[in-house]
């Protein structure tokens, strides 16, 4: 197959250029753009086209960096439903409310998409050891996919991380370690043993490709609306790939002239009030976040007490017209129930922050009641037992207290 249409990679920061071809990480410690040559790609394939390809990640292959077809590493990534909501949308004020499951993905969340491009990266530019931090489902992602490309994979996670996450790492062959601190301090453990270790980071938007494989987020979104795009969409935001790589997805389906209406949705990057730094440099109308000191959130995904793509990020609010907002963790487990008990989906606790978000921004009247919404669940609920574990009451089976049922059920107690 011909080699892929990018050109280059440029810093977000200052525009500097890199060759596309060989390895590159970050530039003055801030993340790359991968550039591809649109033209040529809006001559070699039309949305059309992709009716006649496999419903995955890689029907988008033109816009996406692997070159050889060797390389990539899939554990099929297939398509993530986009599920009407009707009755949890009511709740909230948005009745109108989409989700955009990620649930389904392998391994149970949107880390897949970026771990697939990252490895498949990697092991087209022959790297065999790879490392990341995490506080959550990335860690279990990358050691699905190195083993999956037959690679050695390193994971450092704080030691509150998720015991599904933890465990999740270790069987699919990662050395992984638990490290007495945050992710950030996960971070300095891997940029320090990238020499001595032989290891390549591809900690999230240190290297460049993450970001391609979670724009196709945005790319799924617009095929399945018709080629159109909502009217808001809300984020759970901790790194803020996602984020970045959907807004990154519709500037080139734009230039591709792909869109029915070239309207852009207002995204809105949601995050808990105790790990805020893109809501607090939002409200201060910083472009770059502060750490937030002691961060602390059951949405473990969400505890990045700062994002080294955080302006990116700001950036992409700015420019649609949304904003970064918070919400309490006490409204997890609320949110994750109603979504449970109203819709049947798993809501992961990121995604309940971003539903109290919407409610709050609803309320508000910065979302309006009749407006097409779209809310990522970017993960599954079954992922974080340590929420999700209530004691259940036990029936006597020589009683048959049918009374006791009722009442419980009525309750739900």
């Amino acid at each position: 197959m011909k080699q892929s249409y990018v050109t280059h990679l440029e810093a977000a920061l200052d525009g500097t250029r890199y060759p596309a071809r060989q390895v590159q990480t970050v530039h003055e410690g801030r993340p790359l753009w991968v550039r591809y040559d649109l033209p040529a790609v809006k001559a070699a394939v039309s949305r059309d086209d992709l009716a006649h390809r496999p419903h995955d990640l890689w029907r988008y292959r033109e816009l996406l960096p692997v070159d050889d077809d060797a390389a990539i590493t899939s554990l099929g990534e297939s398509m993530t439903p986009l599920l009407a909501c009707p009755r949890l949308g009511a709740a909230v004020g948005v009745p109108g409310l989409l989700i955009k499951d990620e649930s389904s993905l392998p391994t149970g969340s949107f880390k897949a998409r970026g771990m697939a491009m990252a490895v498949s990266m990697a092991r087209q530019f022959g790297l065999t050891r790879l490392a990341i931090p995490t506080a959550g489902n990335a860690g279990g992602a990358l050691a699905a996919y190195a083993a999956r490309a037959g690679m050695e994979a390193f994971v450092f996670m704080p030691d509150d991380t998720p015991v599904v996450n933890r465990a999740e790492a270790a069987l699919f062959g990662a050395r992984a370690f638990l490290v007495d601190g945050l992710i950030n301090d996960c971070g300095a453990i891997v940029r320090e043993g990238a020499g001595p270790m032989g290891w390549f980071d591809v900690s999230t938007l240190k290297e460049p490709y993450r970001l391609e494989g979670k724009k196709t987020m945005g790319l799924e979104l617009a095929e399945q609306l018709d080629w159109t795009l909502p009217d808001a969409i809300l984020y759970p935001t901790g790194g803020g790939t996602g984020l970045v790589g959907m807004w990154k997805a519709f500037d080139e389906l734009e230039a591709l002239g792909w869109l029915e209406d070239t309207r852009r949705p207002r995204m809105y990057a949601c995050q808990s009030t105790g790990c805020d730094p893109l809501p607090r440099a939002w409200a201060a109308g910083e472009r770059f976040g502060q750490p937030v000191e002691a961060p602390a959130t059951a949405a473990s995904g969400l505890r990045v007490p700062v994002a080294c793509g955080d302006f990116m990020v700001l950036d992409a609010v700015a420019a649609s017209g949304g904003a970064a907002l918070a919400a309490p963790d006490s409204e997890i487990a609320g949110m994750m129930a109603l979504a449970a008990e109203s819709e049947g989906i798993s809501l992961c606790p990121e995604a309940a922050i971003a539903l109290a978000v919407l409610r709050r921004a609803v309320s508000e009247g910065t979302i309006e009641a009749h407006e097409r919404v779209v809310l990522f669940n970017t993960g599954a609920a079954q992922k974080y037992l340590e929420l999700i574990d209530h004691p259940l009451p036990r029936f006597d089976k020589d009683r048959m207290d049918w009374d006791r049922i009722r009442s419980r059920g009525a309750s739900k107690d």
